[in-house]
């Protein structure tokens, strides 16, 4: 199969997706209803989804994993996935025309890939090279895309119309896992990342549950400034950042 023919299912996919949510959520009314939230109502019940399947299954595989796994294996896993993300990070501040962002990017993406074992070892970090992330939500508001409202996605968590829309790149394009041809291989890494990523957020998680009077508004709004935050008009320091990118 083709790159544009993956590209183009999967776009499909998540036209059809934005859709049926926004049909399925309906919209919040009333004079408390946050501007950027319209499907609050669908919304909220995802997000009880996703946190029943987090405490069910999600939480306690992540803290067996980090339980049993020595942190120096956990930081490589870590390095590892990072390093594949560059790659991705690359493209998208090449199309920013972001010449020191992309520059930098390169630099980490050989230097960890040749000195630092695959990966494995985050060499650059050490040299004082910086990570610009970035992915092609970020792309697109970078030239003017607004973010849409918010949205949040089944296992996938928050999210907005245009990073809904820009997944299919992200995942069926920009995800080199996605191009390792043996199956049980790629099936391993995507759970081995997932688990990994999960367990590095579980300090993060437990701090919201007891910090936040309402997580899922704190959440929300946590999440759609660190987007903004990497567009054209609302650019700080954060460059959209999420938690588990630092």
């Amino acid at each position: 199969m083709t790159t544009c023919t993956r590209f183009s299912k999967g776009a499909a996919r998540a036209a059809a997706l934005t859709l049926g949510l926004a049909l399925l959520g309906g919209c919040a009314t009333g004079p408390d209803v946050h501007p950027a939230d319209p499907f609050e109502p669908y919304n909220r019940s995802m997000t009880r989804f996703n946190d029943n399947v987090d405490k069910v299954v999600l939480k306690p595989v992540a803290t067996l994993y980090q339980d049993a796994t020595p942190q120096p294996v956990r930081t490589g896993v870590g390095n590892f996935f990072a390093n594949l993300g560059d790659a991705w990070s690359l493209v998208n501040n090449l199309l920013q025309l972001r010449g020191r962002e992309a520059y930098d990017s390169l630099v980490r993406l050989s230097v960890n890939t040749v000195l630092g074992l695959g990966g494995l070892l985050d060499i650059a970090s050490e040299m004082g090279v910086e990570r610009h992330k970035q992915d092609f939500g970020l792309t697109l508001g970078h030239w003017g895309v607004p973010t849409g409202p918010y949205l949040v996605l089944p296992l996938l968590g928050p999210s907005t119309v245009r990073d809904t829309a820009a997944l299919p790149a992200d995942l069926f394009v920009g995800d080199a896992v996605g191009y390792v041809n043996d199956v049980p291989w790629r099936n391993s890494l995507y759970a081995l990342r997932f688990v990994d990523r999960r367990a590095s957020l579980l300090r993060a998680t437990s701090l919201l549950d007891e910090a936040a009077l309402d997580p899922y508004s704190f959440t929300r709004d946590v999440y759609l400034k660190l987007r903004a935050g990497g567009t054209a008009e609302g650019q700080d320091e954060e460059g959209g950042k999420l938690p588990e990118d630092y």
